[in-house]
Formats: C-alpha cells, sequence, structure tokens
C-alpha cells in the first residue's frame, strides 16, 4: 500500500508566487479526473521526503 500523504512527499512544495503548497507533478486528464472524483486512495507519485537519504546512503 502506499501512503498518500501529501505533507510528506517530496513533490509537494512551496510555491511562493501562491504563497501556498502544490504539488509539482502534472496530472493528465484521466490522472486529475481520479483524483478529483475520490476513486483513487492513494498517490501513483508518491515519494517520502527522505532528508537524510542521501546521508545514509553514503554510510
Amino acid at each position: 500500500m502506499v501512503v498518500s500523504n501529501c505533507d510528506m512527499c517530496v513533490n509537494y512544495v512551496y510555491d511562493e508566487d501562491y504563497e501556498c503548497y502544490t504539488c509539482m507533478v502534472n496530472l493528465d486528464e484521466d490522472e486529475m479526473y481520479r483524483f478529483l472524483s475520490g476513486t483513487r486512495q492513494e498517490c501513483p507519485y508518491f515519494r517520502p521526503d527522505d532528508e537524510y537519504g542521501v546521508v545514509r546512503h553514503q554510510m
């Protein structure tokens, strides 16, 4: 099961122009429909925002 908490996703970034957080993934028409209609429970583009992943990899 894929976690779909946007707050913990690397694609969820702060947009200074709009002064809010937005998703950087460009969804096509079908994906946007599934997202807005709520038929999909998890995001296929979710990647955990793991700040220390690079450090663990270097060790």
